[in-house]
């Protein structure tokens, strides 16, 4: 399939984070030529007054869950996880399956084309990814045998599913331990030495909260990142979640393991975590930054739009400084940080990159002015998924609302 995009501005986000008027031309999976592009397609997308932009990257939720919605709203963390563990009891492949269906299609929908996830039963989602086109990376869920509600061994189940997904071209398996207090030490490094037999990423849910903290250090007298630091489980594969609770001496040690950071702010107010994630310190110990959304139920959307917005607002009021965040710096999160956690050839609209594009209707009143100094801006604090109006994922639309 070719496509040739005509007469759009194209934030390219390359590394002169240029942004001009141009066409963009996508050659079976791969965008071929950027800027005035004079040749013939199979698809001609006029995009005159619409942006074209890199496909937004969403590093963390649990899409499986989304049709559990509304389900644990304005309730404590402790009441949401009990609402959510037995409802997770109830839940099969099926259930599983609808609820990915659902999410992937509202992600789609609102401009993310690569997600990764955490969840189990995964194969249920990389069926409903498969179908429905979207670039997934999908972390089936690890917890201690003794705690699981998944049918077999969690270790067993997630290198089971390692080896038989590990050859697509869209979905991307690899391993995600749930957290320090559902995961022993065992656990925990029998998860690694999977990753590392087959080259796979790990993902993991790390001091979300002040009482996984504070009761992880009455346990073990050491704080979670510093315990697991001393385990040896830190490492550059791995993608950690939350990172609320930390102290500069955990930020030295996650960027000295060169871990990787997916920052939740929609989901961690929503469930009243506190504070927020201290990211300055982390920008200035040089840790990668990338953004999720979390689940449908602790966020309650999939709108990768909305969470640069709030990820920018959280913490500007926090430091009580509009400057110590840019529009720019969010969308190097959601896009060019991403890809490079991922390590995938995206995020950016340039030649030689995957065609994952998205284009944004930039008519609409809360679009305007179009202008190329304030078009980024725009991207994070005005816009929303709504005003996305074609997705492409590997040089295929999968979604499309134009008239």
């Amino acid at each position: 399939m070719s496509i040739l995009i005509k007469n759009g501005w194209i934030v390219t986000q390359n590394n002169k984070k240029e942004v001009f008027q141009g066409d963009v031309y996508i050659e079976d999976n791969i965008i071929t030529e950027v800027g005035n592009v004079n040749v013939e397609a199979e698809y001609v997308i006029d995009a005159r007054d619409k942006i074209v932009m890199p496909g937004l990257i969403n590093t963390h939720t649990h899409v499986g869950m989304t049709d559990l919605r509304g389900v644990a709203d304005d309730v404590s963390l402790d009441e949401f996880l009990q609402r959510m563990w037995r409802e997770e009891a109830r839940r099969g492949k099926k259930e599983i399956y609808e609820g990915a269906k659902l999410g992937i299609k509202e992600m789609l929908r609102t401009g993310t084309t690569t997600f990764m996830d955490m969840y189990s039963d995964e194969d249920a989602t990389a069926k409903a990814s498969q179908e429905l086109g979207i670039r997934a990376f999908l972390g089936w869920g690890v917890v201690d045998e003794e705690l699981t509600t998944q049918e077999g061994n969690p270790l067993e189940n997630a290198e089971k599913f390692i080896i038989e997904h590990r050859k697509e071209e869209l979905i991307t398996p690899l391993i995600a331990p749930h957290a320090v207090y559902t995961c022993s030490e065992e656990t925990l490094l029998k998860a690694k030495e999977i990753a590392e037999k087959y080259d796979t990423l790990m993902t993991m849910h790390i001091s979300e909260t002040r009482r996984e903290v504070y009761e992880h250090r009455k346990k073990y007298g050491l704080r979670p990142v510093e315990w697991l630091n001393k385990i040896g489980f830190l490492n550059d594969r791995l993608l950690a979640v939350h990172l609320v609770w930390l102290t500069l001496h955990e930020i030295k040690l996650l960027s000295a393991h060169e871990v990787k950071v997916s920052h939740n702010p929609t989901s961690n107010m929503k469930l009243g975590n506190g504070g927020s994630m201290p990211l300055l310190e982390m920008l200035q110990n040089g840790l990668l930054i990338t953004l999720g959304t979390d689940s449908a139920v602790s966020n309650n959307n999939l709108d990768m739009f909305e969470v640069m917005k709030i990820a920018a607002l959280l913490h500007k009021n926090e430091r009580w400084d509009a400057s110590v965040t840019t529009a720019q710096m969010i969308l190097d999160f959601a896009t060019v940080n991403a890809a490079k956690a991922l390590n995938i050839n995206a995020g950016s609209i340039e030649e030689g990159k995957l065609g994952d594009v998205i284009i944004v209707n930039a008519r609409e009143p809360n679009a305007r002015p179009l202008r190329k100094d304030t078009v980024v801006a725009n991207i994070v604090y005005s816009l929303n998924g709504l005003n996305v109006e074609t997705t492409i994922v590997n040089g295929n639309i999968v979604y499309s609302n134009m008239p």
